[in-house]
């Protein structure tokens, strides 16, 4: 499984191009004028919210046994809210590099999968109430007392991509750090006691665990910064956003958000 954090937190060069174009045309992605924002009612007409995801993201969209139905944390998440709005889901599969030109575009409605709220996405477009909040953790083997914290880390060995925020988190923390290609190499290295500990999103941790119960690792510590991640909607979609963010609440409160959480991390990660 790829690092979250910067699967989550990267802008593709796609959208940096699209974004120029956009400069180049007289600026960001243009709001509807006062008064005329029909992005609400534009799904209800049509029966339908056009939601874009990659499908190939596991376990927050994927197809079951590689070609099977589309499933995962976020789809299902979508098909509640849709429910709430009284309208169908419908996927639309599109790589990650093109997800945003897709939405400027109008070829969806909004996205889902796993896209983190920042300032710089939040200039451009307008994000739901976040449905996934995560952390960066340390993770070690289950009976290593010695690191309890990222201060810990110092003069120890930890195994990261380097390609990852957590190559830079680990480097702060004075650990020694073991290139690797990603988060499964990682883990096993720890298991096998080849480091001491590898720093990677919450996420990433919980959803090993919950498919490999056995596997003798912990978290260890974690960072009081957080990641957030929401449904992203064009520019000026007020109503539609609105309406997302009363499903979500009325899904939160009757217990769905996270029962679907459990499924997917053993854990509620929806607050």
């Amino acid at each position: 499984m790829k690092s979250l954090f910067t699967r989550r937190t990267a802008f593709s060069a796609a959208f940096a191009a699209a974004a120029l174009t956009l400069a180049a045309c007289g600026g960001s992605p243009s709001a509807p004028a006062s008064g005329s924002d029909t992005s609400l009612s534009d799904i209800k007409s049509k029966g339908e919210i056009v939601i874009a995801t990659e499908g190939t993201y596991r376990p927050f969209s994927f197809h079951e046994e590689g070609s099977g139905k589309l499933t995962g944390f976020d789809v299902e998440i979508a098909e509640a809210v849709a429910a709430k709005l009284g309208v169908k889901a419908s996927f639309q599969e599109t790589q990650f590099d093109g997800i945003f030109a897709g939405l400027d575009a109008k070829r969806f409605d909004t996205i889902a999968n796993q896209i983190s709220i920042n300032d710089e996405r939040k200039a451009k477009y307008d994000f739901s109430t976040p449905y996934t909040v995560s952390t960066g953790v340390v993770v070690t083997k289950s009976d290593n007392s010695a690191i309890n914290s990222f201060a810990d880390l110092k003069g120890k060995t930890t195994a990261q991509s380097l390609t990852s925020n957590f190559y830079k988190l680990a480097v702060e923390a004075g650990a020694n750090v073991q290139s690797v290609e990603g988060w499964a190499q990682a883990a096993t290295l720890v298991r096998q006691g080849r480091v001491d500990a590898t720093v990677n999103d919450k996420l990433t941790y919980l959803d090993y665990a919950k498919t490999t119960p056995d596997s003798g690792l912990k978290v260890a510590a974690e960072t009081e910064e957080k990641t957030e991640s929401a449904f992203v909607f064009r520019k000026g979609s007020t109503e539609l956003t609105a309406a997302v963010d009363k499903a979500l609440a009325d899904l939160r409160a009757d217990g769905t958000l996270a029962k679907i959480s459990q499924k997917y991390f053993g854990a509620d990660v929806t607050k």
